[in-house]
């Protein structure tokens, strides 16, 4: 079972691209409920001491995506575009 992909409304699972992109933790939980066994977690927003798991978390993501900055040079240039925006609300 897919999860509904809107950012407006009560049944929001993603969140819009003004408040940071990414997706919500209902929409985390909807997800997971729909795939048992998946380690899906909501975006690292806050302080995180250095070398703890939510840190590391952090780099990994921020790596990831950029490459993606690479690959969408379009978004990367877009200020309001959601990889952009998700960046930022994970502090890369």
């Amino acid at each position: 079972m897919a999860i509904r992909k809107t950012t407006k409304g009560p049944g929001a699972n993603y969140r819009p691209t003004k408040s940071g992109a990414g997706m919500t933790t209902k929409g985390v939980k909807a997800y997971r409920a729909a795939n048992p066994g998946s380690k899906l977690k909501t975006a690292v927003t806050g302080e995180v001491k250095a070398g703890s798991k939510s840190a590391k978390r952090r780099k990994s993501y921020c790596a990831r995506s950029a490459g993606q900055m690479k690959q969408f040079p379009k978004a990367a240039k877009d200020p309001n575009s959601r990889l952009r925006q998700a960046r930022k609300r994970w502090k890369c």
